[in-house]
């Protein structure tokens, strides 16, 4: 990815370096797994909190909705707690991306994984909604993402960027990704358990046992995060090196931020409207159960991380941006072939191979947000970029949700489908000169 700031950790230029790939891309010798051995240990430790919060998170894709819709919860009561959790989690979004930049990240992703172990707790404690809905909205249960610290994951990705050069972002944004989501992959594939214990735990109480998985990605965050060095604002590079930054216009970094906010609206409101439903649509619509969605979305996540490899490498030929959407073209056309397939096993494998194309993107544009501003402004624009699809995406799961119990199961996708067009149209043509 190119670096529009003109700024390397070592004080070198990499816009004046090597060899240029079509879209501003610089030719650099080997691939995203030569970046990770480059990775510093507070960056290492990072992704592995990662990891260890995607396990939960992938159960819980798979199996969320399954265990409300156990309870007795209609589609639309669904929509609305996955609604009330996008929307507590956006305002928490837009208040600590900026404030990270200020006090520092740790606080705020060690607090995190305090919440989501109380979280866990309760949910295992009782099923009653006095209990796991304000769990559910804390926790972020059943909505996945990819391992991140929940409303602190732009935090997080701000936390991640002090130890890189600019020019890495591509690369170790798609590996963070990565790994979340094999994280991911691995917990969709243990959503699958509940089907081996019914005659022990019978009904909803067989989902229940999956939060010890939340709890554990918790708790293992609370070990590796405290000994991390929490290096923050506009100096945040490692120690030893300097940085040589050119002037920069504040009203342009605004603008392209606005920007980027209107476009993600779009992506934001397709998400929503058919990403926590996925595993329900299955079942309502093919009659399928955990034991047979569970593999199914967990090679979903699995294809995701090999698409964010690939991604990584993908952006050193072609650009970030110009990756990004060559990879969600493919997913689109998957997308609007998944509610017109027949048969289970044809709709499950459109569902799968638009993992690869569209999960494998999300590191990649993480690095195209952080790219638009200065080192000292990075959680702000991680929060942003954030918080502008977390909005709309509140409000789709409770349009999702109408569509579901109005007995709608091919509509949905096509205007998630019509949504995500546009937005790529506009993506591609807003920052295509950018990275």
């Amino acid at each position: 990815m190119t670096d529009p700031m003109g700024v390397m950790a070592d004080g070198g230029d990499r816009r004046s370096s090597g060899p240029r790939r079509p879209g501003g891309a610089i030719a650099k010798p080997g691939g995203v797994i030569d970046l990770a051995r480059r990775l510093s240990p507070s960056a290492r430790r990072l992704i592995a909190c990662r990891a260890a919060r995607s396990i939960g998170q992938g159960a819980l894709v798979v199996d969320f909705a399954l265990y409300l819709h156990a309870l007795g919860w209609s589609a639309f009561q669904i929509g609305l707690v996955y609604s009330a959790g996008l929307l507590g989690g956006a305002g928490l979004t837009l208040l600590s991306g900026p404030l990270s930049d200020r006090v520092g990240r740790k606080p705020f992703i060690i607090g995190y994984s305090v919440i989501q172990a109380l979280a866990a707790l309760a949910a295992l404690y009782s099923g009653r909604p006095a209990w796991l809905v304000p769990a559910a909205v804390a926790g972020a249960f059943g909505r996945g993402a990819n391992g991140a610290a929940g409303p602190f994951g732009p935090v997080e990705q701000a936390w991640l960027s002090a130890d890189l050069a600019p020019t890495d972002f591509g690369g170790i944004y798609s590996l963070n990704s990565a790994v979340g989501l094999s994280g991911m992959a691995g917990g969709a594939l243990l959503a699958g358990l509940p089907a081996l214990w019914r005659g022990w735990l019978p009904g909803a109480l067989a989902y229940r046992p999956l939060f010890l998985l939340v709890l554990g990605g918790a708790l293992i965050p609370l070990v590796l995060l405290p000994g991390i060095v929490d290096r923050h604002g506009p100096l945040a590079v490692r120690p030893g090196h300097t940085v040589r930054c050119e002037s920069r216009d504040p009203r342009g970094e605004r603008g392209m931020l606005l920007r980027l906010m209107g476009i993600n609206t779009l992506n934001g409101l397709a998400i929503g409207m058919i990403g926590p439903f996925m595993a329900l649509w299955f079942q309502i619509r093919f009659g399928e159960g955990p034991a047979t969605i569970a593999p199914v979305m967990g090679v979903g996540f699995l294809l995701g991380a090999l698409g964010a490899l690939g991604t990584g490498w993908l952006t050193r030929q072609l650009g970030t941006v110009r990756s990004v959407v060559a990879m969600r073209l493919a997913g689109l056309v998957l997308l609007v072939l998944l509610p017109l397939a027949p048969s289970y096993p044809l709709a499950a494998a459109c569902y799968a191979l638009r993992g690869a194309c569209n999960r494998g993107t999300s590191g990649a544009r993480q690095a195209v947000g952080l790219a638009l501003v200065g080192p000292g402004r990075r959680g702000l624009a991680a929060s942003l970029n954030s918080v502008s699809m977390q909005i709309p995406r509140s409000l789709g799961p409770i349009v999702g949700g109408l569509f579901l119990d109005a007995d709608l199961l091919v509509l949905p996708l096509l205007l998630a489908a019509a949504l995500q067009a546009a937005y790529l149209a506009l993506y591609e043509m807003t920052f295509r000169e950018v990275a």
